[in-house]
């Protein structure tokens, strides 16, 4: 197995595909990945519920373009969007692909390879690519939920307006465009993805919780005029769903700024805001990997103390936060350093 702690340079890449149900699939995938010269395959994360996996690895900058480019390619030959139904939001069978800089890669760098990345994925596969955070051509693209308004049932209707023309590929809808849909690929810093479960099965209690913490807020209508109203936290996005196979609702969060806005604070918030509603949290799913020091620093929040006993730390944040309510939560799979080392 790759060792990665004497990599000069190091980046990571975090794809989710369009695809939770089927181990075949995802397992294609992944070895398409794996089998990449300079690659570590960190961890997957499939939801049956959500209809989705989110891959984790990392490497050498040039071969993690190209166990991208092969992941996205696999994915586009075996997932079929036409037939793809999930609770979460997607565009395409590749949904979104962020590249990541861990050590020694500057920001500018890992721009211009997600861009490369975008036209060789549009040229060689005839899938079109919109790029967004760092990598956005334009202002508009930024955010992934402007690239993704619509969805795959909506991508007909939204390449015939010449403002979403993709970044690389047409504005038409192929036969290759209906089976893979559109993939969005870009360049940012460390994000959290997490769900926090909620005793009750009502989405309406999610999506509320969810719209009062996230940044963005939610829009209501006075006197017939749209006003917003902005949420608690900033660097916070959110939605809320319900997850079938667990019985139960969640506040489906990604920490865009972990250190604007800890988890911790995401959490104590959103616990707050089921509270008054007559809810609890009843455990935290972190999907993905998190960074040590995330779960260090919540660990001396909820403790209260100074303690550089990390171990203890992440225990202490572990069980406040109830990491383990779904599945077993592992530090040593589910950490980033423990996962880049080992």
């Amino acid at each position: 197995m790759i060792n990665l702690s004497n990599t000069e340079q190091l980046l990571e890449c975090v794809p989710n595909f369009s695809e939770g149900k089927n181990p075949a699939i995802i397992n294609a995938i992944a070895d398409s990945i794996s089998h990449v010269a300079g690659i570590k395959l960190l961890h997957i994360d499939s939801g049956i519920a959500a209809n989705r996996t989110v891959i984790t690895f990392a490497g050498i900058p040039e071969a993690v373009c190209e166990a991208a480019f092969q992941a996205v390619k696999t994915a586009g030959e075996l997932i079929d969007m036409s037939c793809h139904q999930g609770e979460h939001p997607r565009i395409g069978a590749t949904d979104v692909l962020p590249l990541i800089p861990v050590k020694g890669i500057k920001m500018e760098e890992v721009v211009n390879l997600a861009r490369n990345l975008s036209e060789r994925i549009y040229k060689e596969l005839g899938i079109p690519v919109y790029c967004y955070e760092n990598a956005a051509f334009f202002p508009e693209r930024k955010k992934l939920e402007a690239c993704r308004l619509g969805e795959y049932e909506g991508l007909k209707e939204k390449l015939l307006h010449p403002e979403w023309k993709p970044d690389f590929g047409p504005a038409s809808y192929t036969e290759q465009v209906k089976k893979s849909g559109v993939t969005i690929i870009g360049a940012r810093p460390f994000l959290i993805a997490v769900n926090f479960n909620l005793n009750t099965a009502s989405v309406k209690i999610a999506k509320e919780i969810a719209a009062e913490v996230r940044e963005s807020g939610h829009v209501y209508l006075r006197n017939g005029e749209k006003t917003r109203i902005p949420g608690i936290l900033k660097g916070v996005k959110a939605i809320g769903w319900y997850i079938e196979e667990y019985g139960i609702a969640q506040v489906s969060v990604n920490i865009t700024n972990i250190e604007q806005t800890p988890l911790h604070i995401v959490y104590e918030t959103i616990q707050n805001k089921a509270k008054e509603k007559g809810y609890i949290i009843t455990g935290t799913e972190i999907i993905g990997l998190v960074p040590e020091q995330v779960l260090i620093d919540a660990g001396k929040y909820f403790s209260r103390t100074s303690s550089v006993d990390k171990n203890n730390l992440i225990e202490i944040a572990s069980k406040e936060m109830n990491l383990s309510d779904l599945s077993p939560f592992n530090p040593q799979k589910k950490i980033l350093e423990f996962c880049l080392n080992s």
